[in-house]
């Protein structure tokens, strides 16, 4: 996780800035790439912008807290959605998220495990309501879920990440 921004982050910054001309029409363009360096649009970053285009602190801080995909906050290496629109809901996605809470230790509001390694929204709908209950993990559709096949994804996923460590 990034915590610090440092000069060299800085300039991958700037390649962005360059790349869109540091037009203001290109912000959401500019806050999509700063985005996938990051996971999350730093505050640091965020005014580092704001002073390099020349736009209004504010400004720039609307854009971000307007546009549900953006976050101020950092996420995880894997972001987990779960679905309890209408078709999921009465198919029990509340057991969905219930365990997914359990298996990844988050209590009350936290959404991030202390590792970094997860994220976890709740969404309104993810479309695909013919394969209720849904999950998506890392843009990845997972139907017709159970709290077991959660479990088996979760671990999945953690296995993978302790044997990308070990390379």
């Amino acid at each position: 996780m990034v915590n610090d921004i440092s000069c060299r982050n800085f300039e991958k910054v700037n390649k962005i800035l360059e790349k869109y001309d540091y037009k203001p029409s290109n912000l959401i363009s500019i806050f999509q790439e700063v985005q996938e360096i990051y996971r999350y649009l730093p505050e640091e970053i965020l005014v580092y912008i704001s002073t390099a285009m020349g736009i209004a602190p504010s400004r720039i801080f609307g854009v971000a807290t307007f546009y549900e995909s953006f976050s101020l906050e950092p996420k995880g290496k894997n972001l987990i959605k779960v679905c309890d629109g209408t078709a999921c809901h009465v198919r029990n996605s509340d057991k969905i998220l219930s365990t997914t809470k359990e298996i990844l230790n988050l209590k009350g509001d936290t959404k991030t495990t202390d590792d970094m390694l997860f994220t976890l929204d709740t969404v309104s709908c993810l479309g695909a309501c013919g394969l209720a209950p849904v999950i998506v993990i890392n843009d990845k559709v997972y139907g017709n879920m159970t709290p077991e096949k959660v479990r088996q994804l979760i671990n999945d996923i953690k296995e993978a990440s302790c044997n990308d460590q070990d390379s």
